[in-house]
């Protein structure tokens, strides 16, 4: 009995959205990153959840909140995370006083929102660095708020079981990245042949057109809670010469 039930775990885990191997199109799919500038494509009007660009953390100068969005995004049906994108871990008070009220204003314009996520590489052997400014940013959020963060897949495979532990309960998921700019990780099914073993609910981050095929591991990750789409801004469409008056 106890072997079936696993077995239909896993059915209901990995169907639904769950695509054949090949080019990732975002029409399978219900969760989505959404960067600045990157028109929403019409697989978003039925999303479940939407990771939006809001805002980012640069280096150089003073540490502060750059908006990126000409506006405050309203969005009728999906929850909701904030996505800030950081190069840099030492936020002062004005960085989370921007944070505090983006998070207020997104969620008065009406939006359901999930939390924030935080965008930063940080690389497997900082995670000791990493996990002590997570603690900082817990202290520093409204009551309630849930904590997206990105993650790699180097951590799974060679990050200090310890570390990794000690992330849990402490975010409330990790978003593994398995793409570089424009285009999938090659090797990548190497990277998650551990990934039942990460002890954070977590969820994979494809990119639009990569190739992915799932491996077996997601098959008994009992943590794997789906994907999240990246979606790529099209490049403008080249006039058909012929067409031009003389």
């Amino acid at each position: 009995m106890r072997r079936w039930r696993a077995i239909l775990l896993a059915a209901l885990v990995l169907g639904g959205c769950q695509p054949a191997a090949g080019p990732v199109d975002p029409a399978r799919y219900d969760r989505f990153f959404l960067w600045a500038g990157v028109p929403p494509p019409p697989a978003a009007a039925r999303a479940r959840e939407l990771y939006i660009l809001g805002g980012e953390i640069r280096r150089g100068g003073p540490a502060r909140l750059i908006d990126m969005r000409a506006g405050t995004p309203h969005v009728a049906r999906a929850a909701v995370w904030l996505t800030v994108r950081a190069e840099r871990l030492d936020w002062d008070g004005q960085t989370w006083d921007a944070l505090c009220a983006m998070l207020a204003r997104w969620a008065a314009a009406g939006n359901r929102m999930e939390g924030l996520q935080i965008d930063f590489d940080a690389a497997t052997p900082g995670l000791g660095r990493y996990r002590a400014f997570l603690e900082t940013v817990r202290r520093e959020l409204p009551p309630g708020t849930k904590l997206s963060i990105t993650g790699l897949m180097d951590w799974s495979a060679n990050g200090d079981p310890a570390e990794l532990a000690r992330l849990s309960g402490l975010v409330d998921e990790v978003v593994i990245q398995t793409y570089q700019d424009r285009t999938t990780i090659p090797g990548y099914a190497a990277w998650f042949r551990h990934i039942d073993t990460l002890p954070v609910p977590h969820k994979i981050a494809l990119v639009e057109g990569g190739e992915w095929t799932p491996p077996a591991t997601l098959a008994r990750d009992r943590r794997f809670a789906g994907y999240v789409v990246f979606l790529l801004a099209k490049p403008p469409r080249r006039a058909d010469p012929g067409s031009r008056r003389p």
